[in-house]
């Protein structure tokens, strides 16, 4: 329970259906607010507990989210806190309750089929989170209930606020519930130390300016570069090893295919991918990305994709998950 409408609702959903229910609050940070989770419990009348997991949240995330930059990717860290630690931690604390399942105020549908469980994209797609999720082991999707995947956000709102919830009125939680101003460059240095400046340099190798420190970009960037060019960049390329940001024209940012590795699978069986299988879906390159085209074909633990359409700023450490009618196949970090 954040104390946010979202979970705050799910608990009393789950209560009027006559199921026990007790609300746990993960304590990930110096960010995570007790007091409004304590608030959200009371109001519909759920015992809750506190779960200290800050060093566990700071060796999962956090010590991923650094080693990632600094090795110049740029990663998710809701994919990595979703199985190695929000919904693994729930599950532990519920069987420690004597409690069969959890329950979680995620836009996303989890199902079974076939002896496999998966997630299903959420019935509002606006809120939709399944791509947050990919990560999920099979035995944490059998604990796992969502009930709000077949509703709106509005009308989440209008039935939490006709039983008289009152997180219905504060603000929406926050997807990086660690980093509140959303600088990561800011946290990371903070946290590890000043990394260092270096050149940028365009697709032939040529020194056009200075940077300062990989950690401030990600594949794709356009704004905040810095540089004084006759034309717009945008960073394709950083080589931590050499220290090196690469700009060029934004046609250079488009690819035709890449590779992902690190492959966790629903409802696609790993059987089913023997070296050389492929397979048509759609694939979802980033959170805030549209679903496109395109062909898979696996090979020793990881999978090439060939896009339908090239694809705009695929990014290193950021995770690939496909998808079959809304169904979530399988996912995999893009190297």
């Amino acid at each position: 329970m954040s104390g946010g409408v979202d979970s705050t609702y799910t608990g009393r959903l789950l209560s009027d259906m006559g199921l026990k229910v007790e609300g746990a609050v993960l304590k990930m940070s110096e960010h995570t607010d007790i007091d409004l989770a304590r608030e959200s419990a009371e109001d519909i009348g759920v015992p809750l507990h506190v779960v200290d997991c800050t060093q566990t949240f700071r060796d999962s995330v956090i010590a991923n989210l650094i080693s990632e930059y600094t090795a110049g990717r740029t990663p998710n860290p809701c994919v990595m806190c979703n199985r190695y630690v929000k919904i693994a931690l729930l599950c532990e604390t519920a069987r420690s309750l004597g409690l069969s399942y959890i329950a979680t105020g995620h836009y996303a549908a989890v199902m079974r089929e076939g002896g496999r469980y998966y997630v299903e994209r959420a019935q509002d797609l606006r809120k939709d989170q399944s791509y947050v999720l990919w990560q999920l082991t099979q035995e944490q999707l059998s604990m796992l209930y969502t009930p709000l995947c077949g509703l709106t956000k509005d009308e989440i709102k209008k039935r939490a606020a006709s039983l008289g919830i009152h997180a219905v009125n504060r603000p929406e939680s926050q997807e990086i519930c660690f980093i509140p101003d959303k600088d990561y460059a800011k946290y990371i240095e903070n946290t590890a130390g000043k990394f260092p400046d270096g050149n940028f340099i365009d697709e032939n190798g040529n020194v056009v300016g200075r940077h300062k420190g990989i950690v401030h970009y990600t594949i794709g960037q356009r704004k905040g570069l810095g540089l004084s060019m006759n034309r717009h960049v945008f960073v394709t390329d950083i080589d931590a090893r050499a220290n090196t940001v690469t700009v060029a024209s934004e046609d250079k940012i488009f690819s035709a295919e890449a590779d992902v590795a690190a492959l966790n699978f629903q409802y696609l069986d790993e059987s089913r991918t023997s070296d050389g299988k492929s397979l048509h879906c759609e694939v979802k390159i980033r959170y805030g990305a549209a679903l496109q085209g395109a062909t898979v074909t696996f090979s020793g633990g990881s999978a090439h994709i060939v896009f339908d359409e090239p694809a705009r700023a695929v990014t290193p450490g950021q995770s690939a998950v496909f998808y079959d009618g809304g169904r979530l196949l399988f996912g995999g970090f893009f190297r």
